[in-house]
């Protein structure tokens, strides 16, 4: 090759990597109308960073308090039969949730539900699928009573509690004089309930500003997911906890049926609830399928084809479920950042000592 085609070739290899270089970043519309640049650590990115850990005036996180509560939350002595913990359900290995269809209570009775992961329970305004407990304390008593969850004897139990040498001695260093009652007993096994946080997966690293963080693949699926002319996720899965907090109904199977689960209409009795429930986290959705309250779909790839289709009953299903049509590049790229909602190397939940 001569000098001057070496000059030509070279010269034309800077002005392409110049171009590149310059190369305006790429800007999309999300569903709230906001314009997001997507380049990492962006500050139109701001909208998904996780906020501190909300809790309530009258119960403080402290170590004592959260250590109180990891003991009862994988303590099977707190069921009526004593084989059945909170962790029974909402397994760790198991995303915080049991990787069943619908739920099994007392004698492995199966329920009508999924088991919804605790995975950042703590930032839902509201509890369970239908919404009907105001709190995390509220919801940590629910399963417990509930006979035909876990159908504790609450007298009993207490009374176990209360005679406990070693559950006395914690209750106090947790709850200084303050009495073991259902009270105390709930704010122990929520303040344990709001150390599982995800705020570390690959996409929160790419908002901090980690550009590798998130694969290309990804970052697109990202846009495909927030856009409200592609697959408009976000209409409903928002924010940094991916949610709402509200409640709908995306027309399931199952709300066919006869006699459908009515969801959040029996809390509230207005038209629109009937058949909707509240929409969960995407955070750590890899590991806490099967999906929907009904368990009915056993993949994410199998979520994002129901949404495609906008459902499959029509009756009172919310407007905002449109359907879309993507590619099959398209799919696997909104599927591949989902994972990235996934904690890669979370860290190890040890179980506890039970005190006698």
């Amino acid at each position: 090759m001569t000098y001057l085609a070496r000059t030509l070739v070279v010269s034309i290899g800077l002005i392409a990597f110049a171009n590149l270089a310059c190369a305006a970043p790429e800007v999309v519309r999300d569903t709230d109308g906001h314009l997001i640049t997507l380049v990492a650590g962006h500050a139109s990115l701001k909208k998904w960073v996780l906020p501190d850990v909300p809790y309530p005036a009258d119960n403080k996180p402290t170590a004592e308090r959260i250590e109180l509560g990891k003991k009862l939350f994988f303590d099977p002595r707190v069921s009526g039969d004593g084989n059945m913990s909170c962790a029974t359900c909402h397994n760790p290995v198991r995303g915080f949730s049991d990787g069943l269809p619908t739920a099994k209570g007392v004698k492995s009775m199966v329920l009508g539900r999924a088991t919804p992961t605790i995975w950042n329970a703590a930032y839902n305004t509201l509890q369970m699928w239908d919404g009907r407990k105001k709190s995390l304390e509220h919801q940590a008593l629910g399963p417990i009573q509930a006979d035909v969850e876990m159908n504790a004897d609450m007298t009993k139990l207490l009374g176990f509690l209360n005679e406990s040498p070693g559950y006395k001695g914690l209750f106090e260093k947790a709850y200084p004089n303050l009495p073991i009652n259902d009270d105390t007993l709930g704010k122990a096994i929520a303040s344990f309930e709001r150390t599982i946080i995800s705020r570390n997966t690959p996409f929160d690293q790419w908002v901090a500003g980690k550009k590798g963080a998130m694969t290309a693949d990804q970052v697109n699926g990202f846009k495909i997911f927030i856009s409200s002319d592609k697959a408009n996720c976000a209409a409903c899965h928002m924010g940094p906890n991916f949610t709402d907090n509200g409640f709908h109904n995306v027309g399931l199977q199952s709300f066919g049926a006869a006699e459908p689960d009515l969801g959040r209409f029996k809390e509230r009795a207005l038209p629109v609830n009937r058949g909707a429930f509240k929409t969960p986290t995407l955070r750590e959705a890899v590991s806490t399928g099967p999906y929907f309250h009904d368990g009915s779909a056993r993949t994410l790839e199998e979520v994002v084809a129901f949404y495609a289709k906008a459902g499959e009953v029509r009756t009172n299903q919310s407007k905002t479920i449109k359907g879309f049509n993507l590619t099959d590049v398209e799919t696997r790229q909104l599927v591949s950042f989902l994972h990235a909602l996934t904690t890669q190397a979370p860290p190890a939940v040890t179980l506890p000592t039970l005190p006698n």
